[in-house]
């Protein structure tokens, strides 16, 4: 049951601008990580979190990978024209539309629109001693974006013409130009499939070599896939939150993913440790599943969510399972909707809704099931899947500012206060929380 009376004033405070960190720390797990367990506050330093994540801890990561999204065209005139890609419309799928050649369109951003009331824009570039044409032609508005049809005569895909020509698009409050550095550092370790356009923020702090250590000390980990939209930095403009209209995010589950967090709910053996996790080469894209480990028993409701977007993912994954127990069909063709899950009866747990999903999955043959959500996590929202999270500060007057502040009972502010008197920095290359309470 969600609370109407919230107002999103009361979710403000003051962020002075040189608490944002414009910049990566050298060393992604040295970042700063402030523990917040049953009410009480203290600080690690991050590669130190094995010591506070609870026993036979689940941790979930969001695999999404940042597309260079960010693309730059001149007119004659020479104004520049920026496109910013947010989502595919043909293909309508992720997949297919990094691997589309030839022609595609996006809903877009579009940078100095004034100036680009008609025609088409051209890219000149040059690949493997060919010379090669990239045009944008605009359509129309498309939701808050424009919808921007691509062509090119280059041999290829799509998802290779962004990496070539386009930019990492950091996020706008760093206030400044990504740089080559950023193409490495606004990426998790462990990102492997494209279509996000942000970065799922909490994952950046952990390296390799953590991951391995937390592997080799029992800790499970498992993946999602949430690709991340621009729609995560828009403001909450109605004072009354019920009023704010959430974008829309996709996202994959698998039934094996599904099995784990079921048997963490349920704290039985979840089989070995980092079963699921797809291990981190330091020189290879991320590929198949880990094999080795013991068998280790989840602690029963530790699942862990790396980040909001992980925790958006698993409590949709409820609302599907609540779907299937009500119908017979997750109708994953149907965006879960803002409110839906408040709906559902308090008595129904987590691992009843996520058993329901895994059952409809096998009795159709399933290994992968794709959906999309516009869940809204406010106070009086009753978590049903993520029993603690790590995530990063966050804005002030923000949706991401209300999740935290439904998971820890409205005691943000004493953390937040505590992070702001303790010099930490602060949003997405900022230092870190782990929240459990």
């Amino acid at each position: 049951m969600r609370h109407d009376d919230v107002r999103i004033s009361d979710y403000n405070y003051p962020l002075p601008d040189e608490r944002i960190a414009r910049f990566p720390l050298a060393e992604r797990d040295h970042s700063r990580l402030l523990v917040y367990r049953a009410g009480d506050i203290s600080e690690r330093r991050f590669d130190a979190i094995g010591e506070v994540l609870p026993a036979g801890s689940l941790l979930v990561f969001n695999n999404t990978r940042v597309i260079h999204a960010r693309l730059q065209f001149f007119k004659e005139t020479g104004a520049r024209i920026e496109i910013f890609c947010l989502e595919p419309l043909a293909p309508a799928d992720y997949e297919r539309a990094f691997a589309v050649r030839g022609r595609c369109r996006w809903s877009c951003m579009v940078g100095n629109l004034k100036k680009w009331k008609e025609g088409r824009l051209h890219i000149r570039f040059t690949y493997e001693g060919g010379e090669y044409i990239l045009s944008a032609e605009r359509h129309g508005p498309h939701g808050t974006g424009h919808e921007v049809e691509f062509a090119w005569d280059a041999p290829l895909a799509f998802g290779q013409l962004l990496e070539l020509l386009g930019r990492i698009p950091i996020p706008p409050y760093l206030n400044r130009e990504s740089t080559d550095e950023d193409n490495s550092r606004y990426q998790t370790v462990y990102a492997r499939f494209e279509g996000s356009v942000a970065a799922p923020t909490a994952g950046l702090h952990f390296s390799t070599g953590l991951i391995d250590r937390l592997r080799d000390e029992g800790v499970l980990f498992d993946e999602v896939t949430l690709h991340v939209g621009a729609g995560t930095f828009l403001p909450v403009k109605s004072d009354d939150v019920t009023q704010h209209h959430m974008h829309t995010e996709h996202f994959e589950i698998t039934l094996g993913t599904l099995d784990r967090l079921i048997a963490a709910l349920d704290g039985t053996p979840s089989g070995r440790a980092g079963a699921g996790f797809t291990k981190v080469n330091r020189s290879l894209p991320a590929a198949d599943p880990v094999s080795g480990g013991t068998a280790v028993p989840a602690a029963p409701g530790h699942v862990v969510a790396v980040g909001t977007t992980s925790v958006r993912t698993l409590e949709s994954l409820a609302a599907l399972g609540w779907r299937v127990m009500q119908g017979g069909d997750p109708q994953s063709d149907r965006t879960v909707g803002q409110w839906e899950i408040y709906d559902i009866p308090v008595g129904v747990t987590g691992a009843d809704m996520l058993r329901a999903l895994a059952g409809y999955m096998r009795q159709h043959d399933l290994r992968h099931l794709q959906a999309a959500t516009q869940i809204m996590i406010m106070p009086g929202y009753r978590f049903r899947v993520v029993r603690a999270i790590v995530t990063n500060f966050h804005q002030p007057q923000s949706t991401l500012l209300l999740l935290v502040s439904a998971f820890v009972g409205g005691d943000w502010r004493r953390i937040y206060d505590y992070a702001l008197g303790g010099g930490f920095r602060f949003l997405s290359y900022g230092d870190s929380s782990i929240l459990i309470p």
